[in-house]
């Protein structure tokens, strides 16, 4: 990958949080309720990994689903805005996005899929929330801002390329480059090898067995998610357990910055977005917060890291 040659103008820009933040609630709690559809019929993968979704060059994407002796697969199509569900056997349903309720989401979504003979019961409440309302009851969350949601796939599109690159100087243990719906952030983690103390748990409405499993291992994570919480689209970087000093090691671009609320190392997107050489800022953040998890906890780098050379 070339990362000084594409400037600033490649990158799209985020709309104000504040735009399209009951836009991106509603998008969230959509994408939780076809995440637990993956959930419930894939087989389950260390950390969750099995639940997650990819971004495709529509949208997001279940990926195949194994079901009776075929599969299926959930895409949210962010260009055409629909929902599809496609089966292996060459059929098909699909409904528009567009504003509606959390509650005819679920209700559409559900039907589609009793209509493919795909029967699935699900927990349905969202997770990660504050405030977890019943899925079929929700008509509080209806919006949809179609301008607003191209915008963040496009930027996912052009985030990814940059988290491929960074997956790829790591030999050790690593996530794919996926998107986590519990929080609509994507996400790519790097392991140390050793386990990890058991997590405390304590995130809102979610079990504390989800998070003991996904943090079961020593780990290094970035990713980038929309700014709830923040107020802004940003870049995260994380250690658990995090070393001692870890919220002390100089991390580069000179935008980043450690939100001791959060626990993590923050680079706004629009930061990024704005640099010269956008893509060369971003590796610079991943890989500086990175060599703050991996030097303070002591890990045998040599060993985890491609050579660069190479």
């Amino acid at each position: 990958m070339t990362i000084n040659t594409v400037t600033r103008a490649a990158w799209p820009v985020m709309p104000a949080y504040e735009t399209w933040q009951d836009t991106c609630t509603t998008l969230l709690l959509w994408s939780q309720i076809v995440g637990k559809v993956r959930l419930n019929l894939s087989p389950h993968i260390n950390h969750y990994w099995g639940a997650t979704f990819y971004v495709t060059t529509r949208g997001l994407t279940t990926s195949p689903i194994p079901y009776g002796v075929g599969s299926f697969a959930i895409d949210f199509d962010f260009i055409s805005h629909m929902l599809r569900i496609t089966t292996s056997q060459g059929d098909e349903r699909s409904f528009s996005l567009k504003p509606m309720t959390v509650a005819d989401f679920y209700r559409k979504t559900m039907q589609a899929l009793d209509e493919l003979a795909i029967h699935v019961s699900i927990y349905a409440c969202p997770v990660e929330v504050v405030e977890a309302i019943p899925f079929a009851e929700d008509t509080i969350h209806a919006s949809y801002d179609a301008s607003a949601v191209h915008r963040f796939w496009s930027v996912l599109v052009t985030v990814e390329a940059v988290f491929m690159e960074f997956r790829s100087r790591f030999v050790g243990k690593s996530s794919p480059v996926h998107l986590f719906w519990g929080a609509l952030d994507l996400a790519v983690t790097r392991f140390s090898g050793r386990t990890a103390p058991k997590h405390p748990g304590g995130v809102p409405n979610c079990a504390d067995y989800v998070m003991e499993e996904a943090y079961s291992h020593e780990e290094s994570s970035a990713g980038f998610w929309a700014g709830a919480g923040l107020g802004q689209a940003a870049f995260y970087s994380y250690a658990y357990p995090a070393p001692e000093s870890f919220s002390k090691w100089s991390v580069m671009p000179g935008a980043a910055y450690y939100n001791e609320k959060l626990g993590e190392f923050i680079l706004p997107y629009s930061a990024v977005q704005a640099a010269e050489y956008p893509e060369r800022d971003l590796l610079v953040f991943l890989q500086s917060t990175y060599e703050a998890a991996a030097n303070l906890a002591n890990w045998d780098r040599k060993a985890l890291e491609r050579p660069q050379d190479s």
